[in-house]
């Protein structure tokens, strides 16, 4: 176990969290097996908590043109392009589990270019990669590349907002300096029972 800190600012006991925060936590405990530290640290700031996992909640959790998996693979690319190593630890341990993929992860949040993704996942990813970095340059072509692929409107959007949220998440992690869980790192790499 690493005796490192979850985050630099401090952490609140669950028992003295408001009620609908410490459920929420208990709630993600009870499906994970743990706590996520984000959870944790976040907590740091009840009426933020609320309004950071609301606005988490509406964009991944939604149904729409978008799969589960390939909202995930939003998260990791563009927060290995922002350094985020809890994201992308996080993040990329729920994105093989969605896409029944050891591999993915890795290799999108390394270069999702040389990455074994379609060309529908290529495309959506390069776009959310300028949104992340470059959104000021986004012009009507951009949106033009991605309908061929099948993407509406609506799901541009959704890319686009998934990037910029998780734009806002990587900055607040790595300021925080918040650890990942050392349960991320293994999560989703081999089959269930395998050893």
């Amino acid at each position: 176990m690493n005796p490192l800190p979850i985050s630099r600012y401090p952490i609140p006991r669950l028992e003295d969290l408001p009620a609908d925060i410490r459920d929420r936590i208990q709630a993600v405990q009870e499906k994970a097996g743990f706590i996520p530290n984000v959870f944790l640290a976040m907590a740091h700031r009840p009426a933020e908590f609320r309004a950071f996992f609301a606005y988490h909640d509406a964009l991944m959790e939604k149904d729409g043109g978008l799969t589960p998996a390939e909202r995930e693979m939003i998260v990791v690319a563009t927060s290995g392009a922002n350094d985020c190593q809890y994201c992308v630890l996080a993040h990329g341990a729920v994105l093989r589990i969605r896409a029944r993929n050891p591999l993915i992860a890795d290799q999108v949040a390394i270069n999702h270019r040389k990455a074994d993704i379609s060309p529908r996942e290529r495309a959506m990813l390069d776009f959310a990669l300028k949104i992340s970095l470059n959104a000021q340059e986004i012009e009507e072509s951009d949106y033009q590349t991605l309908y061929p692929h099948g993407f509406s409107d609506e799901d541009i959007w959704d890319i686009a907002a998934i990037a910029a949220f998780f734009g806002l998440s990587n900055r607040m992690v790595n300021f925080m300096s918040m650890r990942p869980n050392e349960e991320f790192y293994l999560m989703g790499r081999l089959p269930k029972g395998a050893k």
